[in-house]
């Protein structure tokens, strides 16, 4: 999906006016057997979409993105090495909606499918988000827990999401402030990790605000194909190294104590870990580049003496 994520991000702007993005759902689908069904909403004129073709193409693990089909007129036309018969393609003009199913889904059709269209007064393909589709007897879950841990260090406040224990791995996780508008400034989100030997995974965002903002709500959303929420930043400091509440699967009580499971404990402090290794490789990287320009300083120095 990274692959597609880069072409969409070359697209965001083009002669000064901003694009319009294909918007999918679901994020992603998990079944076994049956058909598969996914959406993509585009919002642009309904002239324009009345004249609209569309192409969907499947990126398979590792690959480059292939286009499957071009629907166009009402008319279907799959690419050759793809069976026909196991795809058929819809448009909704009431809801600005271009669907795609793939009948009796096998393991092959394990994939990312992306819709895209041409942008007519820009000359430019412009591709959805994705939707991922997994062929597995497993059956998709919500994350067992959620929560926001928060950190105030002299003048800046970090607040980490943790959305843990859910199946499959893809997940959308974003910030927003109070006005419900996106935050992209000082969000970093970590790589999906696998928490259990039950393919369940696990993920990480943190956001970071000057301190003066402390008292402003900030939302950490997430978005999965089983359940989708918004956690609101606690309103009391929670330090990182504080025992979260007890949540179901994270502990057993017995009489009057409570044992947290050791797997939980293990991946919280894993993951801390890996956000103080993060801001270290940073300090080592603005080093490395210090002394490389100390080094080309010295040797432009030397060449015009010479």
């Amino acid at each position: 999906m990274l692959l597609l994520a880069a072409l969409v991000a070359t697209t965001a702007w083009s002669y000064g006016f901003a694009q319009i993005y294909p918007v999918q759902s679901p994020i992603s689908i998990t079944k076994s057997q049956r058909s598969a069904r996914m959406t993509c909403e585009i919002k642009v004129s309904e002239e324009m979409f009345e004249s609209m073709a569309v192409h969907w193409y499947q990126q398979k693990e590792g690959r480059a993105p292939e286009r499957l089909l071009l629907f166009s007129d009402g008319k279907l036309a799959v690419e050759t090495g793809f069976i026909a018969k196991r795809y058929m393609a819809e448009k909704v003009s009431s809801q600005k909606r271009f669907i795609l199913t793939i009948k009796d889904v096998i393991p092959d059709d394990t994939a990312t499918y992306y819709c895209a269209y041409w942008d007519p007064h820009h000359d430019i393909k412009i591709f959805g988000s994705g939707t991922k589709l997994i062929v597995s007897s497993k059956v998709s879950s919500p994350p067992a827990n959620s929560e926001i841990l928060q950190k105030e260090h002299e003048n800046q406040i970090t607040y980490v999401c943790l959305v843990e224990k859910f199946y499959p791995e893809v997940i959308r996780v974003t910030w927003t402030d109070e006005k419900n508008e996106e935050v992209t400034d000082n969000v970093v989100k970590g790589d999906t990790w696998k928490a259990t030997k039950n393919e369940e995974y696990s993920i990480g965002s943190w956001l970071t605000v000057p301190v003066e903002n402390k008292d402003k709500k900030y939302y950490c959303k997430y978005e999965h194909e089983s359940q989708e929420r918004s956690l609101p930043t606690q309103e009391k400091d929670t330090d990182f190294s504080a025992k979260a509440a007890p949540q179901e699967d994270d502990c057993n009580t017995s009489g009057n104590s409570t044992v947290f499971n050791r797997d939980h404990i293990i991946h919280r402090t894993a993951y801390l870990a890996y956000i103080v290794l993060l801001l270290k490789s940073s300090m080592y990287y603005f080093i490395v580049l210090f002394f490389i320009y100390r080094m080309w300083t010295v040797t432009k120095h030397q060449g015009k003496k010479a």
